[in-house]
């Protein structure tokens, strides 16, 4: 492959490490990082059961000097209704083929308005500096998927009955990765925390040359 960059190498073993059609995942990231150098990686798989189907989604996320790569893979079974095929082709009439669909997203390091990083850890109160985390959340917005909690709103007075309306907020929410050391191993926290630290610096580095940093939270 043409980006012979260390890191860049790193990620493509990560994509074959996850197994999961590891030569079109690899095509479709390398295809949006260039020549780019990779500062940054993380690769996440999913598997969700849907009635009797179990549904597999790889998120793969790369940090450059000047962007955010987020790709996202699905498979489909041959007669799954949101397989890409024409019905009454061929290929579903056999009902032998499997797809997927993989698609990646470039986002400049400026859009970035948010990098969110949640901990879950056990017995806070004797907690240790650098003792891993049991569960960590990663969300990454810029600004094109967000979410809108909302609540009734009150005046503060205990007795009072009257409809104040709503109160809410917006959360950026592009990306959102929950990995923890039950279920993805210690590795995956641990690296999941290591994306996190590079994508915030380059993100903050970025806004500070252009007069203006991301709302980070950690």
């Amino acid at each position: 492959m043409p980006n012979s960059q260390p890191s860049s190498s790193s990620l493509l073993a990560a994509i074959e490490r996850s197994g999961y059609y590891p030569a079109l995942v690899a095509e479709a990231v390398e295809d949006a990082v260039g020549s780019e150098k990779v500062l940054g990686h993380l690769v996440h798989q999913e598997t969700t059961f849907d009635a009797d189907e179990v549904r597999r989604h790889v998120t793969v996320l790369a940090v450059t000097p000047t962007r955010l790569i987020a790709g996202h893979t699905d498979e489909y079974g041959s007669d799954d209704p949101m397989a890409p095929v024409p019905p009454g082709s061929p290929e579903s009439a056999t009902g032998a083929k499997a797809y997927a669909t993989t698609s990646t997203e470039t986002v400049p390091l400026h859009r970035i308005s948010s990098v969110v990083v949640s901990r879950v850890v056990e017995d806070p109160a004797n907690h240790k500096p650098g003792t891993p985390p049991r569960e960590v959340v990663l969300t990454i917005g810029w600004g094109v998927v967000s979410r809108l909690d909302l609540e009734p709103a009150n005046c503060g007075d205990p007795h009072c009955d009257a409809d104040h309306g709503y109160t809410g907020t917006a959360t950026a929410d592009d990306v959102m990765i929950r990995v923890s050391a039950e279920a993805d191993g210690a590795d995956a926290v641990a690296e999941t925390l290591s994306f996190a630290r590079a994508l915030t610096t380059v993100v903050t580095e970025a806004g500070a040359g252009a007069g203006a940093g991301p709302r980070t939270a950690r």
